[in-house]
C-alpha cells in the first residue's frame, strides 16, 4: 500500500504546467531586444520551454485585442511557480509589466492533467 500512495505522489509531481500568456505591447522588437533574448535562457533553465507563440492568435471565442500569445511548457508546478518568482526573472518581469506592455496582460499558470 505504502508503494502505490510513493506511485501516485511521483505521477502528481511528474504533471507538466503550463503558462499562458496574453500581452499588449508597444513594439514586438523591443520586446525582443529588451526581454525575450534574457528570459528566455531563465526559462530553459528552471526548466521551461515556449511551446507556442505568436502576434497572431486565431481567436474563436472573446475578445482578443493583444498583440502576443504564448504557451510555455514547464515539468510541474513548482519549476513554473519557481521560474516566475525566482529572483533572477524578477527585472525581467518588471520590465516587461512597467515598460513593455502598452496595457495589462494576463499571465496564467495551469496544472496539466
Amino acid at each position: 500500500m505504502e508503494n502505490q500512495q510513493n506511485k501516485s505522489e511521483g505521477a502528481i509531481a511528474l504533471k507538466p504546467a503550463f503558462i499562458m500568456v496574453h500581452m499588449k505591447v508597444a513594439n514586438l522588437e523591443e520586446l525582443n531586444l529588451r526581454y525575450a533574448q534574457f528570459a528566455i535562457p531563465l526559462l530553459l533553465k528552471h526548466g521551461g520551454q515556449m511551446i507556442a507563440g505568436t502576434p497572431a492568435p486565431n481567436v474563436k471565442e472573446g475578445d482578443w485585442n493583444g498583440n502576443w500569445a504564448a504557451v510555455l511548457q514547464f515539468p510541474s508546478m513548482e519549476a513554473a511557480e519557481g521560474w516566475y518568482n525566482s529572483e533572477e526573472y524578477q527585472p525581467y518581469k518588471n520590465l516587461r509589466i512597467n515598460e513593455l506592455q502598452s496595457e495589462a496582460g494576463r499571465v496564467v499558470i495551469i496544472p496539466g492533467i
